[in-house]
């Protein structure tokens, strides 16, 4: 099938805010299962990994003028023309942290209506992995998006702090699972037409395109 040879993007948002990160740890994860799994299906890719706390001045500076700044403009529409999205947040006050809802806050809300989601959260208790059910599915249902079935969340004995290595490996396993549900959802539909393909194209063929619509 000729969609199957197209290239895909994964845009993968981490939220975290330390340096190293869980959350920046976990969305890596994610994005190289799901590209492994895209592989898998004979579909390239190019995954590109953002950390919203980069964004930080530029998104609350949206806010005040209504305007996004270059750099972050670029973001939204990397985000809003990508196949797929791997969303990851850590946990703060038992909801999704503040910075991860700003940007979407910023994003037009129509246009990730039938976008391929892949969740995640971090946190340090597990007592706070219902954020995913109770926050982060009811934002993208909001969005229309497409959120996978599986969604990961990493607390601490994940991370290797804790003796039992079985639940250590339960955490690859979601994460392969998560991946490999991501990417059948993307291989089902044809790769995004983006803006850079369009300004590619030969003047004329662009006006032809306008003058047909």
């Amino acid at each position: 099938m000729e969609s199957a040879t197209e290239p895909r993007k994964v845009v993968v948002l981490s939220a975290g805010l330390g340096v190293p990160s869980s959350s920046r740890l976990l969305a890596d994860q994610l994005a190289a299962a799901t590209q492994r799994s895209l592989t898998d299906l004979g579909i390239q890719s190019e995954v590109e990994v953002v950390e919203l706390r980069d964004y930080a001045v530029d998104i609350a500076n949206n806010f005040v003028t209504g305007f996004a700044a270059p750099r972050l403009a670029d973001l939204i529409s990397s985000v809003e023309n990508a196949d797929g999205l791997v969303a990851v947040s850590p946990v703060f006050s038992a909801s999704f942290s503040g910075l991860f809802k700003s940007f979407f806050d910023v994003v037009d809300p129509k246009a990730l209506e039938g976008t391929p989601v892949l969740l995640g959260a971090t946190a340090g208790t597990d007592r706070h992995q219902m954020v995913l059910d109770y926050a982060m599915r009811p934002l993208f249902g909001y969005l229309r998006s497409r959120v996978v079935p599986t969604a990961v969340f990493a607390g601490p004995q994940d991370w290797g702090n804790a003796d039992d290595g079985a639940q250590r490996g339960s955490l690859a396993d979601r994460v392969e699972r998560a991946g490999r549900e991501l990417a059948g959802v993307i291989a089902e539909a044809p790769a995004r037409r983006r803006e850079d393909d369009m300004v590619s194209l030969p003047f004329e063929q662009l006006l032809a395109g306008i003058a047909a619509h």
